[in-house]
Formats: C-alpha cells, sequence, structure tokens
C-alpha cells in the first residue's frame, strides 16, 4: 500500500507548544523547529523544490499563529551554502 502525498502543514496555536527532540533540539508539534518566541524553521516543498523557510509568527485575533511578512525562504542550494559559512560566522561572534 502507498503512502498518502505529504500535505502542506497548517500552522496553529500548537505551533508554541514545544518537544525536545533526541538531538536536544526544540521541535514543534507541526514539524517546525522553534529558534526564539514567534520564530520558527520549517521544511517545505513549492513547485516541485525544497525550501528551508526561517519565519516569524504573530498571533491573530483568534488565537492562531499567522506566518509574519518577515523571513526567508533559502533554496536547498542556498541552505548548504549557508551551511559553509557557519564555522567562520562562529568565529566572527566570539570576536564581536
Amino acid at each position: 500500500m502507498e503512502k498518502p502525498a505529504a500535505k502542506k502543514q497548517k500552522t496553529s496555536s500548537a505551533a508554541a507548544a514545544t518537544n525536545s527532540g533526541s538531538d536536544g533540539e526544540n521541535k514543534a508539534d507541526n514539524g517546525m523547529y522553534v529558534l526564539a518566541k514567534n520564530r520558527f524553521i520549517n521544511v517545505s516543498g513549492f513547485k516541485g523544490k525544497v525550501y528551508v523557510n526561517i519565519r516569524e509568527y504573530y498571533e491573530d485575533s483568534n488565537g492562531e499563529q499567522k506566518p509574519g511578512k518577515k523571513g526567508i525562504s533559502l533554496s536547498a542550494d542556498q541552505w548548504e551554502n549557508l551551511k559553509k559559512h557557519i564555522a567562520k560566522i562562529d568565529k566572527d561572534l566570539k570576536n564581536c
């Protein structure tokens, strides 16, 4: 039996409730990784391409978490390029 196609993830107030994964990362129940209050990272597909999304969320009048205007979507190539610079960025942070 085939697995059903992955559905686009819906974001709700459950995004604020986090679980601690085996790697020590905070992960919300809906597959989003928590950076800070109202800031999340997730991986999604769009038009056959994969993206890493880093976005700020807000709470609407119904109490649901909704994606805000502030954020960025990185293609898989851009994500790999960013990872190559992590050690240099960490060094720069220590020198500030």
